[in-house]
């Protein structure tokens, strides 16, 4: 009867919409014409005042591994989303407050998908994609029945978790659609013109049938049962009716005291095995009869509610879950990848881990397998190092280091390993750069035939740079470059004589020539030297010019001998010998036969020690003192001074020779 009144209800409420021009739209509150909307509370033309939104992000800074509560869901919370903020290595996981494990407890790793708890079915998400850095998530309609704690499995540093989810308020409203209304009772605060006729015809009705309960057959079920069964409408129409439309008052058939509602079977079970659940079918029948009628013959509200009975209790056969495969371990070149694979049995709607050896019947996939991302390209070194950029002190050298993919083409740095690249430069160390004078020998002529005349040489100060002798820098004290010379007196006679200009000072190069210039009376073989001012009336002659007789090429340049290394029992002491050119650098050109020597030996005769009338030994055994070593103490030093003496010069002369 309820039926039929919602069908005519609905059919009236059709005919008044499609006779309206233009047709107007239905509210969440089923008004033609209503503009109430469902809030975010899902409180049909509510104000958003009725629940409350609760979200965070949970980043403290974990240190130990293992399970760490994250935010706890209350019960009643619905839209929940739990996400990771970033990608990352760690797990999200889920259980009731009760200590139930949902989302990867027990250290097991549950797959993406659908999970049921705290009334809910919450979806679990982990992004595989290597190109992804999304986390993973919870996400669930709710409302939850009980308290969920939500925990990280934490492995690495935690990115961070966002948390949502939203709590009815105080002050909030019943949500979503009205319940289903009994014919005649008021729709949304408006009673229909002939509603209440029909609604006191039904209360008649229903005394009737009750009469005819409490002295029936056992078979019939009582009203209360059937107040929580759900009224099917049918498909297309609405379930309630507008505020502008009057239902018309259908007068509902007669039902009859002969029939009744029965079991007549069940419904086909919902799993073939692991507990599935069916549910009894209620037919209305003749109660002597027992043959199966139109359910209208039946007072519909008395029909029983199909009450939830398990079936095929008997557990799944057990089956190998794989998990996605990881990421490569390796961008480039052979690496390894990873997944996950557990034994597991479907009961109860859930996937639980089991023993591995309840899936001995089958063959456990691989868990490890290698990848190729693609060829790794490599570093090659394509030269040696250069020279050193300085001739002497900190300078450097560079080499050819190029990225080579595997066909032998050379590619951006990028496609290899920075990590690995070998350098390409680095720094080089010459040694000191000193300074010292280079000298050549004196010239083997003197400038004058006769009389005092000059030897010259050259003298250049160069920097040392390939040597490591004991040199220091050539200062103030330049060595000089003439030195006198005399071939025995002149004669002449009153005028200026001037003698023969002498051989160049240098060999090659720019260099000076001298002659002597003298006043001397001529007598007659003979001549005689006069006091320049007897000849001041003549013009004097010059007595110096300027000589270039070759280019010089190379020549060998020494620096002067250094210290001798001993002051006797035979040293030695070095120079440094260099070939230079005319414009005075380096060259390879000069003689070998003729370089100077770069060592010799010096101060070779015996040392004499120094007689000291006041070190004497004052004990009989300061023998024994030497060989003990006590020597370096100054008690020993002085009683036994000479012996002490002797044995460390003996100790010195070891050493010189060596």
């Amino acid at each position: 009867m309820f039926v039929s009144y919602l069908i005519l209800t609905l059919l009236h409420v059709q005919t008044a919409v499609l006779a309206r021009p233009g047709g107007e739209s239905i509210g969440c509150d089923d008004y033609l014409g209503s503009d109430k909307v469902v809030d975010k509370c899902g409180v049909c033309g509510g104000d958003n005042t009725g629940c409350q939104v609760v979200s965070g992000v949970f980043k403290h800074a974990l240190t130990s591994l293992g399970y760490h509560r994250v935010v706890e869901i209350p019960q009643g919370a619905t839209k929940i989303n739990i996400t990771e903020m970033h990608k990352s290595n760690n797990y999200l996981a889920l259980r009731s407050r009760s200590g139930r494990s949902i989302i990867n407890g027990n250290w097991a790793i549950d797959r993406p998908g659908k999970y049921e708890g705290g009334g809910t079915m919450f979806t679990y998400k982990r992004p595989n994609e290597i190109s992804s850095t999304a986390g993973e998530s919870f996400l669930a309609e709710g409302p939850t029945n009980e308290i969920l704690d939500v925990y990280m499995i934490h492995q690495q540093p935690n990115p961070g978790v966002h948390y949502e989810y939203v709590i009815m308020g105080t002050n909030a409203i019943s949500p979503q659609v009205p319940p289903h209304r009994r014919p005649g009772e008021p729709f949304n605060g408006q009673l229909g013109t002939h509603g209440r006729g029909q609604e006191e015809g039904e209360e008649k009705e229903e005394a009737e049938e009750k009469e005819d309960v409490h002295g029936g057959a056992p078979e019939v079920f009582t009203s209360e049962s059937a107040q929580t069964f759900p009224v099917r409408h049918p498909d297309g129409f609405s379930s309630h009716r507008p505020d502008n439309v009057v239902p018309a008052a259908p007068q509902p058939p007669r039902r009859s005291r002969d029939h009744n509602w029965k079991q007549l079977g069940t419904t086909e079970c919902s799993t073939s095995c692991g507990k599935g659940s069916q549910f009894p079918i209620f037919r209305c029948v003749h109660r002597n009869t027992h043959e199966e009628v139109p359910e209208s013959y039946c007072d519909s509200s008395m029909k029983p509610t199909p009450e939830e009975e398990p079936c095929n209790l008997f557990p799944c056969p057990a089956f190998w879950d794989i998990g996605e495969w990881s990421e490569c371990s390796k961008t480039c070149g052979l690496g390894m990848q990873h997944r996950q694979v557990l034994c597991r049995q479907v009961y109860a709607n859930r996937s639980l881990t089991v023993q591995p050896y309840r899936c001995q019947h089958l063959e456990k996939p691989e868990t490890t397998s290698t990848c190729q991302l693609k060829i790794c390209s490599e570093w090659q070194i394509r030269t040696d190092w250069t020279s050193c950029s300085v001739p002497c002190g900190v300078g450097q050298r560079t080499r050819d280091v190029k990225c080579v993919s595997n066909i032998g083409d050379v590619v951006d740095d990028e496609e290899c390993n920075m990590k690995l690249r070998p350098n390409d430069i680095e720094n080089c160390d010459m040694g000191p750069c000193a300074k010292s004078w280079f000298l050549t020998e004196w010239s083997e002529r003197c400038s004058a035939e006769c009389g005092a005349g000059v030897r010259t040489r050259s003298v250049v100060c160069m920097t040392n740079h390939i040597s490591s002798l004991p040199l220091e820098g050539c200062g103030n004290n330049r060595p000089t470059e003439a030195t006198p010379c005399d071939n025995g007196p002149c004669t002449g006679k009153v005028e200026w004589f001037a003698g023969s200009w002498s051989q160049c000072s240098i060999e090659c190069g720019s260099g000076t020539q001298q002659r002597e210039v003298i006043c001397v009376r001529k007598n007659a073989d003979t001549f005689e030297v006069l006091d320049p001012y007897e000849c001041s009336f003549l013009e004097r002659p010059a007595s110096q010019q300027a000589c270039h007789l070759k280019p010089c090429g190379a020549k060998w340049f020494n620096t002067e001998w250094s210290m001798c290394s001993k002051s006797c029992q035979g040293g030695f002491r070095v120079r440094e010998v260099r070939c230079l050119s005319d414009d005075m650098t380096l060259s390879n050109l000069c003689d070998p036969q003729l370089k100077p020597e770069e060592k010799e030996s010096c101060n070779p005769q015996d040392c004499v020690p120094e007689v000291d009338e006041n070190c004497k030994d004052r004990y009989y055994n300061c023998n024994v003192v030497v060989q003990a070593r006590l020597c370096v103490y100054n008690y020993y030093k002085t009683a036994c001074c000479a012996s002490c003496t002797r044995g460390a010069n003996r100790h010195a002369g070891f050493l010189g020779s060596r």
